[in-house]
């Protein structure tokens, strides 16, 4: 078998014909009278086409043929590359992968370019019998557009077949099947309060910042020494990455005194370190159950740790990480009564359990309320106020002060 390599396809000559030759995907494209100028031009022009289309070669009629199955191996090589920062997957490969799933389970040996508006539309109303959100069916149908613009890019399947996809609508509000999501709104503080008692130092800090900051929950977890410019009044962190980076948009976090205090032990460490650090939480908590403990340590207990353990902690947070960390500390001060049906343990885990992203809308919905819907776009880093509605609630209290006034 021979062995596989990464190299060009190499310019050779067709010793019966006297022409050049490269092989591409395993079929030989003659390029003309070998050492000819006009020849390797076509070479040049042949490979650079191949190379950009992944080490494919652009539609030809063998090509058109390939089935969904085959396109999405080749998209998902495209966007394991494309799709990470810092040679880290980022939050978006995980939508895709439930989007290709949902394609090929559907569709899988059906031909690429045998797809149309039809078959999106059943894909659509199998979403919508599934139970998901309105705005979760439109993400995953804007995600198996993106498949097909990325084939269509690569020469893959004929352009046809992406512009028949542009004409199916997505779940309109109101005109469809789908439920409508709950919209993530602040959480009351005496919740919040309840809850860190329950939370390891570590996150117990990382919740105080945030929702003194109105940061997002990724950029919490990131936050290192060398982000922080001490020397202005408020400190400013410009993040390393953030959420909108890709659009250009220049993000800077302002730290006030309050949060300063905070963040102060945290900023003693390496300066490219993460200040929360999840293994400090580990060794807590190990500490705090060695303390607890009443009866005697065996010979045997002394160190029961794994040699090469699968799970280790990690230097720094993910968001998924500090989510559960705050879910469970939810779940400890506020305990599951006994006796509830299934409806109404539901309905008491979603009144008692709040996520980070809360936290930036509880701050958002003060600051505007203090200062107004300017302030607090500029404090969240929104581009355009319409998206800070969003997240700061309307203060009706207000508007029932005004119009007690004037109304």
């Amino acid at each position: 078998m021979p062995r596989l390599t990464d190299a060009t396809p190499k310019y050779r000559r067709h010793r019966a014909s006297g022409q050049s030759v490269v092989t591409l995907c395993g079929v030989d494209h003659y390029l003309g009278p070998y050492g000819s100028r006009a020849s390797k031009r076509e070479y040049d022009r042949l490979v650079g086409e191949w190379l950009a289309a992944g080490r494919n070669i652009p539609a030809t009629a063998e090509t058109v043929k390939l089935t969904i199955t085959e396109l999405i191996a080749r998209y998902w090589r495209f966007a394991q590359g494309h799709y990470q920062r810092d040679g880290e997957p980022t939050g978006a490969i995980h939508g895709i992968k439930v989007a290709l799933r949902i394609l090929r389970e559907k569709y899988g040996h059906t031909e690429a370019h045998q797809f149309g508006p039809l078959a999106l539309q059943v894909i659509k109303q199998d979403m919508i019998a599934k139970g998901w959100a309105r705005v979760y069916v439109n993400d995953h149908l804007g995600r198996i557009r993106r498949v097909f613009k990325w084939a269509t890019a690569q020469e893959l399947i004929p352009p046809s077949v992406f512009h028949g996809l542009v004409t199916v609508p997505g779940v309109r509000r109101g005109r469809g099947e789908a439920r409508e999501s709950e919209p993530i709104g602040p959480v009351a503080l005496h919740l919040v309060d309840a809850t860190v008692a329950h939370l390891r130092p570590v996150v117990r800090d990382m919740v105080r910042l945030q929702l003194l900051t109105g940061m997002r929950p990724g950029e919490v977890c990131i936050l290192r020494p060398c982000d922080v410019d001490r020397s202005t009044d408020p400190w400013q962190y410009v993040p390393s990455h953030h959420k909108t980076e890709h659009r250009g948009r220049h993000r800077v976090v302002f730290i006030g005194p309050q949060g300063q205090d905070v963040l102060r032990p945290y900023l003693l460490r390496a300066a490219d370190a993460a200040c929360f650090v999840p293994s400090e939480s580990e060794t807590d908590r190990r500490a705090e159950m060695r303390a607890r403990r009443k009866s005697k340590v065996q010979p045997s207990q002394r160190n029961r740790r794994k040699r090469r353990p699968k799970l280790q902690p990690g230097d720094v947070y993910d968001v998924a990480a500090y989510r559960r960390a705050i879910t469970r500390a939810c779940d400890k001060a506020y305990p599951l009564p006994k006796g509830l049906t299934a409806e109404e343990q539901k309905a008491w885990l979603e009144e008692h359990r709040w996520s980070p992203n809360q936290l930036r809308h509880t701050r958002a919905t003060e600051v505007r309320r203090q200062f107004g819907l300017e302030a607090a776009s500029t404090v969240l880093g929104h581009a355009r106020a319409d998206v800070t509605q969003i997240y700061a609630e309307r203060d009706m209290a207000k508007a029932a002060e005004i119009m007690k006034k004037i109304g």
